[in-house]
């Protein structure tokens, strides 16, 4: 465990400590790649990483781009990467890859021994395979949340009342024909666009997937005849620079990725992101500021 900035006072102090301490396993959220993908290769290629022999992804959907610069530059292309899926409530990886399963770039794979997940849509009904819904689960496990302390019925509500017998996640997937779980966002990160649901972590994934683009945060914010329009905010790798150019590029290159739907209402390339201290991105916190409202709990923000 270490407590710091990966950035501080240069951005290879991850990659040093691995040298330094023979490190095995190295286990980050995706945030905190992408923030370090921006400094370029040089950084890490300067440290013997071969000690590594296994490298892990939590936290937040990990998207392909973000997992195959993982793969290759710090795995050197040797190191399985173990992209898992749980929550603080279910105490356990519930969909998570196994040595047995060839791994796909940004899936958690399948369910874990002697679990299910399902996806359904707005009524309970399974979704066909390649289509978005509702991840549900609809078995229990070891390490179950039972209860939520003093405030049982609303443990009751939350998680079990939607979809009787089946523990409601939060969060919205896809399975492909393989059987693979592809883990888009929480359900409440979703930007509804002229009646089209979006996720952000599928905008996220597209603008990242561009070669000037390190890091993307996505928020829906009002409009009179969308409902909603996507606003992104960007941090651009080493060696480009801002312009208007690039930002019509950018506006294009997510419409050509996801559609026209999804051309994003504004870009504003900034020099950095409200983070948590994990790495995770407060999305609420932009949409606070955009919107000119109080940004609330801010305690984890990090300095």
């Amino acid at each position: 465990m270490y407590e710091g900035g990966p950035t501080y006072p240069y951005p290879n102090r991850w990659w040093q400590l691995i040298e330094r301490y023979g490190i095995t396993i190295f286990y980050t959220a995706p945030t905190a790649i992408r923030g370090l993908i921006r400094f370029d290769e040089a950084w890490p290629n300067k440290h013997d990483l071969s000690s590594l022999r296994l490298l892990g992804s939590v936290g937040e959907p990990i998207n392909p781009e973000t997992w195959r610069w993982f793969y290759r530059v710090i795995g050197k292309e040797r190191c399985p990467i173990m992209d898992t899926w749980w929550q603080t409530e279910t105490g356990m990886f519930l969909i998570t890859p196994t040595p047995v399963v060839p791994l796909k770039p940004g899936s958690a794979t399948r369910p874990f021994f002697g679990q299910k997940a399902e996806i359904v849509d707005e009524h309970g009904n399974p979704v066909k395979d390649g289509e978005e819904g509702y991840l549900v689960l609809p078995r229990p496990w070891p390490s179950m949340l039972r209860t939520i302390y003093g405030d049982p019925e609303r443990y009751v509500n939350q998680y079990w009342s939607r979809y009787p017998g089946k523990y409601l996640t939060g969060d919205s997937a896809k399975r492909d024909a393989d059987g693979y779980f592809w883990i888009i966002g929480r359900t409440d990160d979703v930007i509804k666009v002229s009646g089209h649901r979006l996720g952000t972590a599928e905008v996220e994934s597209a603008l990242v997937n561009h070669p000037a683009v390190a890091e993307a945060a996505a928020i829906g914010l009002p409009h009179e005849i969308k409902g909603q329009c996507i606003h992104v905010f960007a941090l651009l790798r080493a060696g480009y620079a801002p312009s208007l150019d690039l930002v019509e590029e950018l506006r294009q290159h997510v419409a050509t990725h996801l559609g026209p739907i999804a051309r994003p209402e504004a870009v504003h390339i900034v020099d950095k992101l409200p983070k948590t201290r994990s790495g995770k991105i407060m999305r609420r916190v932009l949409k606070a500021r955009a919107l000119g409202l109080p940004e609330g709990d801010v305690s984890t923000l990090e300095e």
